[in-house]
């Protein structure tokens, strides 16, 4: 097994200024996530980096925001998309079918929300952000929702949390929404990522251990690509609770419907920085994002993402099992020194996969 020891950059100051720039963080906020011990252990088959693919389900139907859409561009379209009884942003099959094929798993993280005319204060009512947010809305208990976590646990993918809007910081409200979703699944959740990236550091972190989660993946920008909080996971309070900074969120990339090649070059970069560091590289990919027409380009580029990180050695999978196989280790420390930048020239192995 390959050692992941997170060799240090010496431009601290620097790193804590990207770091605060990128996540839009204070810059005290900043340097406390930077001054966290890291997981320092061994990557799973030799691998030469960790590639963890994750699914936020914000919205899987479509519905009423097509209406919203319409507002902002081709109203044709999303007014047609109002009206037909086809689903655009349901792509669970699609992407279980594509990572079946390439030999992989990844995690679906499944949100909670309370309604807003009947779970949230009245003055939220008058907010038409809320409005805009609130639509589209699901219900995590609904059948046809209970079948699919229920399929994408059959089949071996991770089904995690998705902590709705308002609950970094209400331990009781997660507490419910993780409730209700291992009710659901039958089992335990093990991880997840907040809604919006939403994050109060360090209170969600405290409550997310508290209410029993093993990790979380929220650390990082919708705008911004990147290994900012470093190559490694980060331990906050130094035990087996364990924080995946997120590296790309799909968004943030150049659109590859306009200059794929641009795109590619960006992930080309950041899996080359990973092999180069023996990092865990974070991925987030929408699932409406699968959906071609709406955004052309970005199945392609994640299916070549995949195929990148094979030929250059890297175990691919989801956070719990990297979580797993890291503990299960035993041979990880904790390591207290700012974020690591640097290269590394060592051989790299052929792939493993998840």
């Amino acid at each position: 097994m390959r050692d992941t020891t997170d060799r240090r950059s010496n431009a601290d100051s620097r790193a804590t200024e990207t770091l605060a720039r990128s996540y839009a963080l204070p810059a005290s906020t900043a340097e406390f996530i930077d001054d966290l011990p890291r997981a320092r252990g061994s990557l799973p088959d030799d691998a030469t980096f960790a590639l963890c693919l994750t699914h936020d389900v914000d919205r899987p139907y479509k519905g009423a925001r097509s209406f919203y859409y319409a507002t902002r561009e081709r109203p044709a379209y999303h007014l047609r998309t109002a009206l037909s009884s086809a689903n655009p942003y349901w792509q669970f099959e699609e992407i279980m079918a594509l990572e079946d094929d390439l030999d992989v798993r990844s995690a679906f993280y499944f949100l909670n929300e309370q309604h807003l005319l009947t779970d949230r204060p009245i003055e939220e009512w008058f907010s038409p952000a809320n409005w805009v947010q609130h639509l589209g809305r699901y219900d995590v208990t609904a059948s046809e929702i209970v079948d699919v976590i229920h399929n994408i646990d059959d089949g071996g993918w991770e089904v995690g949390l998705h902590g709705s809007y308002h609950s970094p910081t209400d331990v009781e409200r997660l507490r419910e929404e993780k409730s209700v979703l291992e009710d659901v699944l039958g089992g335990p959740v093990t991880g997840g990522r907040q809604h919006y990236l939403q994050l109060s550091v360090p209170e969600t972190w405290q409550y997310h251990r508290a209410i029993g989660l093993a990790y979380d993946a929220t650390l990082g920008s919708s705008t911004d690509c990147g290994f900012h909080a470093g190559y490694q996971p980060i331990r906050p309070f130094g035990d087996d609770f364990l924080v995946f900074p997120l590296t790309i969120m799909e968004q943030a990339l150049p659109d590859p419907a306009s200059n794929f090649e641009a795109a590619r070059e960006t992930c080309e970069r950041l899996l080359q920085e990973a092999a180069d560091n023996g990092a865990v590289m974070t991925v987030l990919w929408h699932p409406r994002y699968f959906n071609e027409r709406e955004f052309p380009g970005y199945r392609r580029l994640y299916q070549w993402l995949i195929e990148r990180a094979s030929d250059l050695g890297a175990w691919i999978g989801p956070p719990r099992a990297l979580y797993e196989d890291l503990e299960r280790d035993g041979t990880d420390h904790c390591h207290r020194s700012k974020a690591n930048r640097s290269d590394s020239s060592e051989q790299r192995p052929n792939s493993r996969r998840v």
